[in-house]
C-alpha cells in the first residue's frame, strides 16, 4: 500500500505541473485571444462550405464579449460573441454565436455554431448541424 501511494505521489509530482490547466476554465475564458480558421469540413450529403459565413480569417475574442474579425482580403469587422451552455437529459453542449459588422460597407456577418468543443489549449472546433450534413470549422491559436 505504501509503495502504491509513493508511486502515485511521484507520478503527480512529475506529470501534473506540465499539464494545461485550461481544461478547468470555463469556455468563456478559454476562447479569449486570437484564433485563426485553419480548416472547414463538410460531413454528409449535400451542402457546400462556400455557403458558410466564416470560411477563413482571424478572430480576436475579447473578454467583454466583443470581437474583431479580419478576413483574408484584410477587411476588418467588429462585433460580438456569446457562448450558451445547453443541457439536455443526455449531454451538455456549448453553442457559439458570432456577429460581425464591417462599418465601411455596412456588411453584417453572423454565424451560429450548434456545438463548440475545445480539443486542446490551442485548438477548438465549432460544428453546424443541418438535416443532411454537418460543417466542422477548426480554429487554432
Amino acid at each position: 500500500m505504501r509503495r502504491t501511494f509513493t508511486l502515485l505521489v511521484i507520478f503527480c509530482w512529475l506529470f501534473l505541473p506540465s499539464c494545461s490547466k485550461d481544461v478547468f476554465k470555463r469556455y468563456e475564458k478559454r476562447i479569449i485571444g486570437i484564433w485563426h480558421i485553419t480548416d472547414v469540413k463538410r460531413i454528409g450529403i449535400g451542402g457546400d462550405t462556400k455557403e458558410l459565413t466564416f470560411q477563413d480569417g482571424t478572430f480576436q475574442f475579447s473578454e467583454n464579449g466583443g470581437l474583431t474579425y479580419t478576413d483574408l482580403a484584410g477587411n476588418k469587422y467588429s462585433g460580438s460573441w456569446d457562448i450558451v451552455k445547453k443541457t439536455s437529459s443526455e449531454q451538455v453542449t456549448q453553442s457559439l454565436q458570432i456577429t460581425a459588422v464591417d462599418f465601411n460597407t455596412q456588411l453584417v456577418q453572423t454565424q451560429y455554431y450548434d456545438d463548440l468543443a475545445f480539443t486542446g489549449t490551442d485548438h477548438f472546433k465549432a460544428t453546424i448541424n443541418s438535416t443532411t450534413h454537418t460543417y466542422v470549422t477548426h480554429f487554432r491559436r
